[in-house]
């Protein structure tokens, strides 16, 4: 199995591919503000980079929930600036976290590789086009609702079983629209319209999706249900976070997203080192 990202390929089984999350943003629930400056933005990735991110995943829209939309010129504003800068710095895959295909389009054209699209729950394939034209890696994360209103009152049947099936669904429209299979990687959306007992839920029920024949991106680092098993603030979530990640890669989830990359790296390496030494 392979990861194709435009110039970038990953083959699996390899070591889980850490993502390092670069927020643009005044209002991200973990880091909001600190580097919406282009140049701190770009210092914070490449530190980043240094520590261990094979990919960095760069935002200028807030989904944490509850987080009011950002106009398209502002976030092109926010995002291209720093996508220029470190294609030119920086040899690691540059991926741009938005939910407009023209944010997209611009980000590919200045550099980047991957979409990581929280809105995949999509009904139109204007995204799904630009990743068909660009070759671009596409991250495809579940989500129930829009980040404004996806926690009001999330319900599934089961949840395990309905992210599984828009999965495989999701991967129907993306072929449609020119999306080769090895150009997904699946999220199951921690977070993203999901109660704390969802979100326990799909951790338990990580191999229902490592089994899908494409890699899976996990993101939980420092979110607000870890808060509420833990009672720690946010700021204080990097041990509970490392927790999901390690279960992660045991589980066999090849890419991992986080604010805390040297930590991660390390969790992760240590995990794998283990792996390989099991009957």
């Amino acid at each position: 199995m392979f990861f194709r990202a435009r110039q970038f390929e990953f083959r699996f089984p390899r070591p889980a591919l850490v993502m390092g999350i670069v927020n643009v943003t005044p209002d991200s629930f973990s880091d909001g503000g600190r580097f919406l400056d282009a140049d701190a933005a770009v210092a914070h990735a490449l530190e980043l980079v240094a520590q261990g991110a094979e990919i960095l995943d760069i935002g200028g829209e807030s989904t944490r929930p509850w987080a009011a939309p950002v106009g398209e010129a502002e976030e092109l504003q926010r995002v291209i600036p720093v996508i220029e800068k470190l294609a030119a710095k920086t040899s690691a895959a540059l991926s741009i976290d938005t939910m407009k295909p023209a944010v997209a389009r611009a980000a590919l054209q200045a550099g980047a590789s991957i979409v990581n699209d929280v809105g995949a729950n999509r009904e139109d394939d204007a995204m799904w086009k630009v990743v068909a034209e660009f070759n671009a890696g596409y991250v495809c994360m579940h989500a129930q609702g829009a980040p404004a209103t996806m926690q009001k009152n999330p319900a599934y049947q089961n949840v395990v079983r309905e992210v599984r099936e828009f999965f495989l669904e999701r991967q129907e429209k993306l072929a449609a629209a020119g999306v080769g299979a090895d150009q997904i990687v699946f999220d199951p959306g921690i977070g993203f319209g999901k109660t704390p007992e969802h979100n326990l839920s799909l951790l338990a029920g990580l191999r229902s999706f490592t089994n899908l024949s494409r890699p899976l991106l996990l993101g939980v680092s420092r979110k607000s249900f870890l808060g509420k098993i833990s009672g720690a603030p946010v700021e204080n979530r990097l041990p509970a976070s490392l927790a999901c990640a390690t279960l992660a890669v045991v589980s066999g989830v090849q890419l991992i997203r986080t604010h805390d990359v040297a930590e991660t790296v390390q969790a992760v390496r240590t995990a794998e080192a283990i792996l390989k030494n099991v009957d």
